[in-house]
């Protein structure tokens, strides 16, 4: 820790001994042979004091270890730089409240998977009545009206209905990564409504594991959400975001 304590390494059983706990599989069978490979790995990872906890043949030549070891590396959180959605996290009756106040009007939000992504566990959680860990999705909000079309939406579609219902935000949802599948379909989506006059009209917002705010601003969209996101933040942050561009018009 440096003298403004903004130096930080890994912390196990004592602050600052950069203690960590690694797992990983090696194509070989178990025994004394795969444990010393293990080692050997591990120191050339730059880890030391290595010390294997688990050795579990899974299959045939195939051998899953957990490995503790300590590392002297450290990081400067100060030179790290993090760009975040900004947003105020509210309850949602004040979102429903705040909607009514400032807007006087249900507001429209249109949410699907786009391209051949069938994964549709993220945007069912942001969308649908029963969200997930006890928050509720957009349909419980009486002041939304949150059209879910679901999984492998074309971006031709998703882009017509957005303009049809005259949308006030998009939600899309991508997972697939392979081949950086969500790229190509993330900005198809970007390239449609930029023709078409739409993406300033409307909140464009995307989320899946792959995604952070930086690379949603890199595409084009207005903000992007990784894992562990609620409803209610993406609910929070579309209404402010809606209410700033009603005041900027003004």
């Amino acid at each position: 820790m440096n003298a403004k304590g903004n130096t930080v390494t890994a912390y196990g059983d004592t602050r600052g001994d950069g203690a960590v706990q690694l797992s990983f599989t090696l194509p070989m069978p178990s025994g004394e042979k795969a444990r010393q490979a293990a080692l050997v790995l591990t120191a050339r990872m730059g880890l030391q004091d290595a010390r294997v906890v688990l050795m579990d043949p899974i299959d045939p030549g195939f051998t899953y270890f957990v490995v503790y070891a300590e590392t002297r590396e450290t990081v400067d959180v100060s030179t790290i730089q993090v760009h975040e959605v900004a947003y105020e996290a509210m309850e949602p009756e004040e979102i429903n409240r705040f909607i009514r106040e400032t807007f006087g009007r249900k507001l429209v939000v249109i949410g699907a998977c786009i391209g051949s992504d069938a994964h549709t566990v993220g945007i069912d959680a942001i969308m649908n009545m029963k969200g997930y860990d006890m928050h509720k999705g957009l349909e419980s909000y009486p002041e939304i009206r949150a059209l879910n079309l679901g999984a492998q939406v074309p971006c031709e579609t998703l882009a017509a209905r957005a303009a049809e219902e005259k949308a006030d935000a998009v939600l899309v949802s991508q997972v697939v990564t392979q081949k950086n599948a969500h790229l190509k379909n993330l900005t198809r989506l970007i390239e449609l409504l930029e023709t078409e006059g739409l993406s300033e009209e409307m909140v464009l917002i995307v989320g899946g594991p792959q995604v952070t705010p930086e690379l949603a601003k890199e595409l084009g969209y207005d903000a992007g959400f990784g894992r562990g996101t609620f409803p209610g933040d993406v609910a929070s942050y579309l209404v402010q975001e809606l209410a700033d561009r009603e005041s900027r018009r003004e």
